[in-house]
């Protein structure tokens, strides 16, 4: 595994109240191996580690991995994990997951009835004021440098911070805007405020970031800062009451035309480069020129119970083996709805026209779907005298017939592939969706079981598709996306099997393929024509094939909704989605347990924000709760 960014010792201790509280920054530090802050910015090469620190505070919790000098208090170190939280803000409130754990304010989340003493809530809102504030700090003090290697970290620190505030007005909506050091009580920034913000300084740092590709693995570039404004803009009628959709075009496609590249590289040779983004070594196995924002893991240097540790941990349950995932054991918590599996159900009658004109060729059987009446299922013309179709086929059997007419048809008398006229009935031993081919040049067939879309991973044995109660781990699918191993199937650098060597994407280049799309279909301008042609790029590493490509009827807003679900589960991005399309909180679209009802049901809009934790409410009278709480 490649040497990383995340290697880099932790050199500088901050202490962190609020977002308001910096008293302690200039403190000597506590820690007696760390250096003080004089010597931290003495050069560039300390700056460096330094700068290690804004970007370890998303991906880790504190000074001791991966518990035991947390960096904030008041809650298992763990569960404050930036991702972790992400994960649970953003997908465990959705269609996209369901957690079976108890611990007070949990089941709040899926439920949606969280209040303003929520401990997730909370933890996600000191995490992002924690990374302001080491950020400020950061860019306070490298200030007096007047290294060019300097300005570029500067450039790094300002990203990160439009980040966080990016999350803070995503999650909550108005909140202090703070950009220097100081003690004194914050003012509540608005929504529109915290925008403009966030797209002034993405604005102005892009030219002093370096280029595409110039930066090591695991620290942003300028292409970082434009996949971020694609996001910004992407959101901005939600976020301002403006839409910026031709701007989420314009910065979308500056990404796409960037050095980085969808991976396609099917390292671990099972027919689609998918899964590769979520393996162990998905820093090199060609994952990497895909991912533009990433959080490093390491399962022996950078240790946490969040992160991808606890993606992989808490999926795993049942009868599922640990092993299999590259880990000692399962936390039995996490699944999925059938709101998103049903995602990746094969629509045979979406496929099947694709493949040709319909032919005077069918299936027929008791396996088949109209059994051994008349007529037959149709199949498709491929070619001269070759035919083929997607089926959704039962057990039993069927034979091959031409134009509902018994006087011609095909079986196989020896079940070897070859077939002779009038033959013996083909059996089908398992149920599933099948793609079927007949070759009247050479008098063979294939029957081959059709597993579509790749990145619907699931595990179903002991599972039950409906939840019936949500914290019994056997109900609901597990889902399988990743895993510590890597692309040859060796468990990752732990080999006590405890920490997960898996970095997080937290954007990637297919994310702006989406956002592509849906901006142009919203009226940002753009070439649909481009949107079809990216959208089929991931179709086609996701179905290893085209059996899966679009067409521009069939891009619709609705479509890239699903296609997002499809692509970027679990990635901490579903709530946005759902909130963007007015999905979230109404009953336009319902899944098990929206709204702690078993079917779904509304909720009160204010749900679209989280509120602001209610001691700082307490603590500075300039704050005023989000409606609702």
């Amino acid at each position: 595994m490649q040497q990383k960014f995340k290697y880099l010792i932790v050199i500088m201790l901050f202490s962190l109240g609020v977002i308001s509280c910096h008293e302690d920054l200039n403190q000597s530090p506590i820690d007696p191996d760390s250096f003080t802050e004089e010597d931290v910015f003495s050069n560039a090469t300390d700056a460096q580690g330094a700068l290690a620190k804004l970007y370890a505070s998303l991906a880790l919790t504190g000074q001791q991995g991966p518990s035991g000098q947390a960096d904030i208090s008041d809650i298992d170190e763990g569960f404050s994990q930036y991702s972790r939280m992400l994960f649970n803000l953003n997908e465990l409130t959705t269609d996209h997951a369901v957690v079976g754990w108890g611990d007070a304010g949990l089941p709040d989340l899926h439920g949606q009835y969280w209040s303003g003493s929520n401990d997730f809530t909370e933890a996600m809102y000191y995490r992002l004021a924690q990374e302001v504030s080491f950020c400020n700090s950061f860019i306070d003090n490298a200030s007096i440098l007047t290294d060019t290697e300097v300005a570029a970290y500067i450039a790094e620190a300002r990203f990160l911070r439009a980040f966080a505030y990016y999350n803070l007005m995503d999650l909550y909506g108005s909140v202090p805007l703070v950009t220097k050091v100081t003690t004194e009580l914050p003012e509540q920034a608005t929504r529109i405020e915290l925008f403009n913000f966030i797209e002034s300084e993405l604005l102005e740092i892009t030219d002093q970031l370096k280029p595409s590709g110039a930066n090591e693995y695991g620290r942003v570039d300028q292409v970082a800062a434009w996949a971020l404004l694609s996001k910004l803009y992407l959101n901005a009628e939600i976020f301002t009451g403006t839409p910026r959709y031709a701007e989420a075009v314009t910065f979308s496609n500056n990404v796409m035309s960037s050095s980085y590249s969808i991976n396609t590289n099917d390292a671990n040779g099972n027919g689609t480069a998918y899964d590769e983004l979520f393996l162990a070594d998905n820093d090199v196995n060609g994952a990497q020129n895909e991912f533009i924002f990433t959080l490093n893991f390491d399962g022996l240097r950078s240790q946490t119970y969040g992160g991808s540790t606890f993606l992989v941990h808490a999926a795993i349950g049942g009868t599922m083996n640990a092993t299999e995932f590259g880990v000692n054991g399962g936390w039995g918590g996490l699944r999925t709805t059938k709101s998103l599996v049903n995602k990746f159900v094969v629509d045979v009658t979406t496929l099947n026209p694709n493949l040709g004109p319909v032919a005077s060729w069918g299936i027929i059987g008791d396996s088949t779907p109209n059994g051994w009446n008349d007529p037959d299922t149709k199949m498709y013309e491929t070619g001269t005298d070759t035919y083929a179709i997607y089926a959704n086929l039962t057990p039993g059997e069927l034979k091959f017939r031409m134009n509902n007419d018994w006087g011609i048809n095909y079986g196989d008398d020896n079940t070897d592939g070859s077939l002779e006229a009038g033959g013996s009935n083909i059996p089908v031993s398992t149920a599933g969706t099948y793609y079927i081919t007949l070759d009247l040049n050479t008098l063979t067939y294939a029957i081959e079981p059709f597993v579509g879309d790749s990145r619907g991973m699931f595990y179903k044995d002991g599972q039950t598709l409906e939840i019936d109660e949500i914290p019994t781990f056997e109900n609901g699918y597990a889902v399988t996306k990743f895993k510590n191993l890597d692309s040859n199937g060796n468990q990752g650098s732990d080999a006590a099997g405890d920490f997960v060597d898996t970095d997080l994407p937290l954007i990637r280049l297919a994310e702006i393929y989406l956002n592509y799309a849906e901006a142009a279909l919203r009226g940002g301008g753009g070439d649909l024509g481009l949107a079809v042609t990216k959208i089929n790029e991931l179709r086609e590493r996701a179905f290893g094939n085209s059996s899966g490509n679009i067409t521009s009827g069939d891009l619709t807003l609705d479509f890239v909704l699903n296609e997002r679900s499809r692509e970027l589960y679990w990635e901490g991005q579903r709530r946005t989605d759902l909130i963007r399309y007015n999905y979230f909180t109404t009953d336009a679209y319902l899944w098990p347990f929206k709204g702690d009802s078993k079917d779904g049901t509304s909720v009160e809009d204010y749900r679209n924000i989280f509120p602001l934790p209610n001691n700082i409410i307490t603590t500075n009278p300039n704050l005023t709760q989000n409606t609702g709480y």
